[in-house]
């Protein structure tokens, strides 16, 4: 079998280096042509040197000559530009797990020059969606496969439908550490508090989008366009065993879901695979030791981050783009605040609400006007953060 090759766009992160060590595993499948990173140099450096790759980049550039003699053998790009020739390198798919509104950028770009892309980021989709949709269908049927957990699990479960309609998604979420606190005690909540997962380790912001469930908002959005769904379609539910990572009901009342450990690597090498099935590596789930699995309606009262996303679904145009950029710039606020009178968490879900009341009616036709929807509202994100003190 021939093997695929790959290109990891943020191959330093989490998702990045998940999915070397999944390629590492089955290394008659998988060839890694291109890495690039933000600003880790030395872990693209080990990079590099385990897998070979034709290229390497770093959007934040060093001197060349500090490049290791050893790993000259392949073209070092650096600045933005880097994330730009992976996306066109000549390779199979495209793993675009970088953070940020770079990643519709990169998106956009692998799917113009018709490579598969396997998608671990939340911005192309809650801010362009459209727009990489209309791309994704240009190339052809799975040309855009989702890496997030929630997603490839919807994706999974579709799996053989065919033609059979779905009646709702369903997404599941642990509920965060903030799942039993009261409205008041979020919103007192300090930036230690929220890093504090139950079941996941994940980046910082990520993790703080957890405990405010906005990265459930995020998610409702991406599944619009993933599924074409209707905003009546989705449901949030909360499961904090994190053993369903989420599901889908039919016409006739079945409802297929997927269960797992709480393992990125599945959905990534998932992914990778498609369609086949190849061992993550991981461990297996143990039906016998899961005791109880509970569900619970999310609470949009002490949760606003899910109302909030209803309306931007309902609202289209740049809605979703602006929920993003003002969460963004909260959350950036939040991790990198300290002193006496550090910011809370409630100041992240005011500052969204605001936001979008502000600007949130702007048009995002075109790559230009969704660009320029997110530089206005991390301007007013900003304005809104520092009128609230």
């Amino acid at each position: 079998m021939k093997k695929r090759r790959l290109a990891i766009l943020g191959s330093t992160g989490s998702i990045g280096t998940q999915a070397l060590e999944v390629a590492a595993l089955h290394p008659d499948r998988f060839e890694v042509a291109a890495l690039t990173a933000h600003s880790r140099y030395d872990k693209l450096f080990e990079q590099v040197r385990a897998f070979h790759p034709r290229l390497a980049g770093l959007v934040q550039p060093i001197p060349r000559e500090e490049i290791p003699a050893d790993l000259r053998f392949c073209e070092w790009v650096f600045g933005p530009e880097a994330l730009t020739l992976a996306a066109q390198a000549d390779v199979d798919d495209v793993l675009i797990s970088v953070v940020g509104m770079v990643g519709l950028k990169s998106v956009l770009t692998a799917l113009e020059g018709g490579q598969r892309v396997l998608l671990a980021n939340k911005e192309a989709l809650v801010a362009g969606g459209h727009l990489v949709m209309e791309a994704a269908r240009r190339v052809g049927e799975h040309a855009l496969l989702p890496v997030d957990s929630e997603h490839s699990a919807i994706f999974q479960c579709l799996q053989g439908a065919g033609a059979n309609p779905y009646s709702r998604i369903i997404l599941t979420c642990s509920g965060g550490p903030f799942r039993t606190w009261s409205k008041d005690d979020i919103r007192a909540a300090a930036k230690e508090q929220a890093l504090k997962h139950p079941n996941w380790v994940m980046g910082q912001k990520i993790t703080i989008d957890s405990a405010t469930l906005f990265n459930k908002a995020l998610e409702m959005i991406e599944a619009k366009w993933l599924f074409d769904a209707r905003p009546d379609q989705i449901e949030v539910v909360v499961h904090p065993q994190s053993v369903i990572h989420s599901g889908v009901e039919f016409a006739d009342g079945a409802l297929i879901a997927q269960l797992g450990t709480p393992d990125m690597r599945l959905p990534i090498l998932y992914a990778m695979a498609y369609p086949d099935r190849l061992p993550t590596g991981g461990s297996r789930l143990d039906l016998f030791s899961l005791g109880g699995l509970t569900f619970e309606r999310p609470d949009e009262e002490r949760f606003p981050s899910i109302r909030l996303a209803r309306e931007c679904l309902r609202a289209g145009g740049a809605a979703g783009c602006v929920l993003n950029a003002a969460n963004e710039v909260a959350v950036g606020e939040l991790l990198q605040s300290a002193g006496e009178e550090p910011m809370r968490v409630g100041r992240i879900f005011d500052t969204v609400e605001e936001t979008l009341a502000r600007v949130g009616h702007l048009p995002a036709a075109s790559l230009e006007q969704v660009m320029e929807a997110d530089r206005l509202a991390r301007d007013t994100a900003r304005q809104v953060l520092h009128k609230l003190g």
